[in-house]
């Protein structure tokens, strides 16, 4: 496996870095796609603007909280108690010719607005035919918020950062258009009681869903089957929150040996995802609490058949290893607790009833290389718009609107050009 924090340092990990960083070509501003489908997206992206955490902490740590600083390079990095993140953007690259992707910017004036100003944002959205997003944090939290937790020994300090972002995402993000964004927070890693306690305080304050490591352990921390989640997982099935477990969120990602090229890297990205499902499942979290709902985001769907016929193979092998003594399948569960999210899997769709057509979600990734902005709509007819219509319908906007209790209005379910 190969560390997110070491391919983003990397400068030849792309074509793209061997080459001027700081060259930023924008594009032809792209017309307003034509609209044939009501569209949420599962899995998008927010870089978090330089104003995130100004008033949202207490003064005593005004000093020490995320905030933008000017480098003599002529680039921008974030400065978190002493320690500078460089990468702003991330591969916020949408936008852009391909031939420049990499994982900066770095600066908010070469990524596209969109990326980091929410009015920007619903105008992109707006662009590509997306009704509503989930929008998961940047590069400064990682895609989980670990990094406040594990980038300070101060404790308080810590707590005061996750709680300044998840204001911030609730109110200045999703809060200026609720009817478009939904809220979906960081977790407090350091301590599972309080991070229960925080998603039942969250979800009265209207957090849909939380994104967690999909491998807590490759962090530090507690494995899924040491029992120490327990108060956090019972807080999430019991207010309905969704765990999204996105792909990266572990801080790593598979390849084969060192010297393998970056494409093996890329090509094996989605892996991670299949081998988080397992772990969950085996972790028996989702039979304990039969009401939890788990999504696979950004992991892609091309996977699930498989495992799923894996799971039922394994049936004959239960008694040699004494772990599943329950009704259900391993398979039934995970066709009852997991949710998966496509990017581009035009062949996958035809296993739909194998992987269970209310448990598919599509998603346009913005602004990273893999979105299909601002072709979305154009992607989501090319492959699924031969399907049945109330296949289509589920899968577009309804699982989601379900799952992540968000609700659509008629008028738009009716007519996609009615926002």
């Amino acid at each position: 496996m190969r560390s997110i924090d070491d391919l983003a340092s990397d400068l030849s990990f792309t074509k793209a870095r061997t080459g001027d960083a700081r060259t930023v070509t924008f594009l032809p501003e792209p017309e307003r796609a034509a609209r044939r489908y009501t569209v949420i997206s599962a899995d998008d992206h927010v870089v978090e603007p330089p104003d995130t955490f100004a008033g949202r902490v207490p003064v005593r740590f005004a000093d020490r909280a995320p905030r933008i600083v000017e480098r003599s390079d002529g680039s921008q990095a974030w400065l978190y108690d002493g320690q500078e993140l460089p990468n702003v953007g991330f591969n916020a690259v949408v936008g852009r010719p391909v031939e420049e992707f990499g994982f900066e910017p770095v600066r908010f004036d070469q990524m596209r607005r969109g990326a980091w100003d929410v009015d920007a944002r619903v105008a992109d959205m707006d662009l590509n035919g997306i009704y509503a997003s989930v929008n998961f944090p940047s590069f400064l939290p990682g895609f989980a918020g670990q990094r406040f937790a594990l980038l300070t020994p101060d404790r308080e300090l810590a707590m005061a950062t996750v709680r300044a972002w998840n204001d911030w995402h609730l109110e200045a993000w999703c809060g200026r258009h609720p009817e478009r964004m939904i809220p979906c927070q960081i977790p407090w890693l350091l301590d599972a009681d309080v991070a229960g306690a925080m998603i039942r305080e969250n979800a009265d304050r209207g957090f849909k869903a939380v994104t967690f490591p999909e491998s807590p352990a490759a962090h530090g921390f507690p494995t899924l089957h040491s029992g120490y989640w327990d108060p956090f997982i019972e807080a999430c099935a019991e207010t309905g929150t969704v765990i999204n477990l996105h792909i990266g969120s572990s801080g790593s990602s598979p390849t084969t040996t060192d010297d393998a090229p970056p494409d093996v890297t890329g090509v094996l990205f989605f892996g991670y995802a299949m081998f988080a499902a397992v772990d969950w499942l085996y972790s028996l979290y989702p039979v304990r609490f039969p009401g939890l709902k788990i999504c696979m985001s950004e992991g892609g769907i091309g996977w699930v058949a498989g495992l799923l016929d894996r799971l039922d193979h394994m049936l004959g092998y239960h008694a040699m290893y004494g772990t599943w003594t329950f009704d259900l399948t391993p398979a039934e569960v995970m066709q009852r607790n997991f949710w998966f999210c496509a990017v581009e899997d035009p062949s996958s769709f035809d296993q739909r009833d194998r992987i269970g057509t209310g448990h598919i979600l599509l998603e346009s990734d913005y602004p990273h290389c893999d979105s299909t902005w601002p072709r979305t709509q154009a992607v989501i007819e090319r492959e699924i718009g031969h399907l049945p219509a109330d296949a289509v319908r589920m899968i577009t906007w309804e699982n989601a609107s379900r799952l992540y209790r968000h609700p659509v209005p008629a008028a738009v379910q009716a007519d996609p050009d009615a926002y």
